[in-house]
């Protein structure tokens, strides 16, 4: 996925994002050859269901 579509999905801009990140709260990324990074799906869903747990 990328960073656009994972923001879309999340309903949060891309600085939400970008401060998750800071803070080691968003889900890992691949960086590609060309600089542009790209989420899993499976990791996606993993640390929103980790997340979930915490708040419950």
């Amino acid at each position: 996925m990328t960073l656009e579509e994972v923001c879309a999905e999340l309903r949060i801009n891309r600085s939400t994002f970008n401060d998750w990140r800071a803070k080691k709260c968003a889900p890992t990324c691949l960086k590609l050859p060309n600089g542009k990074v790209r989420f899993r799906r499976s990791e996606l869903d993993r640390r929103l269901s980790s997340r979930a747990e915490v708040t419950a």
